[in-house]
């Protein structure tokens, strides 16, 4: 005789938006893209086409400098929230090279606060989005 068995299909009880809030390194994320954690542990789900933009660049070689390498898989950026969302959204309307170095310069000055971007940019007047 043949015993049946059923399997069942659990699915991750969080979703894969930037809007969650977990820091949970179990969660599964869509093929083709990474996570990132801002510094308050706002968890950011970012395309791996992404990892060719110089300030995402910039953003890991200030996270390496502040926290080391990971010891526990968490990446986790040294920027609040807002700053992730402006660079995200700024990304998105595809920058000209001149307005992603500013913002590169703007980051390595600031050290990534939203605050002091908005300081910085109104002090010395540098073009950050493009239209």
């Amino acid at each position: 005789m043949v015993a049946i068995r059923r399997k069942r299909i659990t699915l991750p009880s969080s979703t894969l938006d930037s809007d969650t809030n977990s820091c949970s390194t179990s969660t599964a994320v869509e093929k083709g893209h990474f996570v990132v954690y801002s510094a308050g542990q706002k968890r950011f789900v970012l395309p791996l086409e992404y990892l060719k933009k110089e300030i995402v660049m910039e953003l890991f070689n200030l996270a390496e400098e502040e926290f080391g390498l990971p010891g526990n898989g968490l990446l986790i950026f040294p920027c609040d929230a807002t700053f992730m969302e402006y660079v995200i959204a700024l990304i998105k309307r595809k920058p000209s090279k001149d307005v992603e170095k500013a913002l590169i310069l703007s980051v390595a000055s600031s050290r990534c606060s939203s605050s002091n971007l908005y300081q910085h940019e109104t002090s010395q007047q540098l073009p950050i989005w493009s239209f």
